[in-house]
């Protein structure tokens, strides 16, 4: 049995349900250990470097301490900044745009939540807003605001109280003026939720409501009973418990300074916290099981490439490479579907960042080209194709398309063709056409320093 079956039965039997599927609990309920860190303690100044505090192990397992950290003043004070910091929710048509401050919108989704009797065990801050919290020169900086609410899910009525709840809240923060009493959950989803997901199996438990934020800078309130696989790659494997920064907003007369703020820990899923942050400090790829991960991972892994990041194993990540692949292609087999997809992807990651998106096809492209062992030869040269098509809209929306007289077309001749010279099943052979052009503010290369992409193009 050749590597490509292997690598597509290990997959599929992931994708197809057959992987253990063993519950597990998602935020656990705070022991006593932790409860004693949500007051207040003396915090020393020698204590304001970038150095992480490893959480004490006192009443801890070996296992629960190296998963956490504690947030040095330097950490509290980004964390302080993005959640007391205003965020716009930008209204379609001509509803007015909502500021909104993180730490106001989770006390009352929080509260009404309670009131509904929907108990929220912890608040959590995930995703990139959360690595950027820990490290602010990772080159990645923060764009969606993942918030986790730690909740019990029971039944399909628990999440249609969810979502009424965060429908509802959003009257709150309407601008002075407005009638509300005219305006219908069904309105203020249209006009601020850019999406909404559920997801309700044997393993996991959560839903997912998105504000739109024009910026990139979405808004995303999850609601999470169970998730079996909590992260993607090491460095975006940290969340951060909020409850006792909350608490201190609702509890305390006095602003925090270096020698007096709460203890907040940080933890990575990954599975061990100073490993997870070396990765994130030195800029380095590592993950595990990508096969277990919706889209395996694929779409991140090359953004993160694309971004100066780099595998922590160059043999052990051409090996996963290929279950990223095997993944995505489960999950997105039509052509149709992984449009959709990379263009959702390029839409929400590259704001303000357009000259890179053809750098993240063109290493894409590569990915694929390199690692794919689970599609016949016509789908994978379909799903290059799609990401040429896409290259070159890039460009040309850059206005970065060549000269004609640079440009080569490959085509097959129409089979009434008489022409000897010709075959209805000719096949080119494909060469270089065009010199990616650099992205500012790098020098300009010449076209013999500079790499080269072979790409389809069509003729008209």
């Amino acid at each position: 049995m050749g590597a490509g079956e292997i690598d597509s039965k290990r997959v599929a039997a992931v994708g197809e349900g057959k992987a253990s599927n063993e519950r597990h609990s998602f935020c656990s309920p705070v022991t006593p250990m932790h409860q004693t860190r949500l007051g207040l303690r003396a915090r020393s100044r020698s204590n304001m470097t970038d150095r992480v505090q490893p959480a004490a192990a006192d009443g801890c397992t070996d296992g629960e301490s190296i998963n956490l950290s504690v947030l040095n003043w330097e950490q509290v004070q980004r964390l302080d900044a993005i959640l007391t910091g205003s965020i716009p929710i930008h209204g379609r048509w001509n509803f007015p745009t909502l500021e909104v401050k993180p730490r106001d919108i989770v006390k009352v989704v929080r509260s009404r939540m309670e009131e509904k009797r929907i108990h929220v065990r912890e608040v959590r801050l995930n995703g990139s807003a959360a690595s950027y919290v820990l490290h602010e020169d990772s080159g990645l900086g923060w764009k969606d605001l993942d918030l986790i609410f730690c909740a019990e899910l029971k039944g399909e009525m628990e999440f249609r109280m969810v979502k009424d709840i965060v429908l509802d809240s959003l009257l709150d923060f309407l601008p002075d003026g407005v009638n509300k009493e005219k305006i219908t959950p069904v309105t203020l989803k249209e006009a601020y939720v850019q999406k909404m997901v559920k997801v309700c199996n044997d393993s996991d438990r959560w839903s997912l409501i998105s504000l739109s934020n024009n910026h990139g800078k979405n808004v995303e309130l999850k609601f999470v009973d169970s998730l079996r696989r909590q992260f993607e790659f090491s460095v975006d494997s940290f969340q951060i418990r909020l409850d006792s920064l909350l608490l201190f907003y609702e509890c305390s007369e006095h602003p925090m300074a270096a020698t007096f703020h709460p203890t907040i820990l940080g933890e990575s899923v990954y599975g061990d916290f100073p490993t997870a942050l070396d990765h994130l400090r030195k800029r380095l790829i590592c993950t595990r099981s990508p096969e277990e991960i919706r889209g395996g991972g694929l779409l991140k892994y090359c953004h993160l490439l694309v971004r100066g990041f780099r595998a922590a194993s160059d043999t052990e990540m051409k090996m996963l490479q290929r279950y990223m692949c095997s993944r995505f292609f489960i999950d997105f087999p039509d052509v149709c579907e992984q449009r959709r997809k990379l263009e959702s992807y390029l839409q929400n990651h590259f704001v303000d960042l357009e000259d890179r998106k053809y750098d993240y096809l063109a290493m894409l492209y590569e990915v694929v080209q390199e690692s794919t062992v689970c599609l016949m030869g016509h789908e994978r040269r379909q799903t290059l194709s799609l990401i040429s098509s896409l290259a070159l809209r890039v460009l040309a929306e850059q206005n970065a398309i060549p000269n004609a007289a640079n440009v080569t077309c490959f085509y097959q001749p129409a089979p009434y063709v008489s022409d000897g010279n010709f075959s209805n099943y000719y096949v080119a052979q494909v060469y270089p056409v065009y010199a990616c052009p650099p992205s500012p503010p790098h020098a300009y290369l010449t076209p013999q320093q500079h790499p080269m992409y072979a790409t389809w193009l069509p003729c008209n």
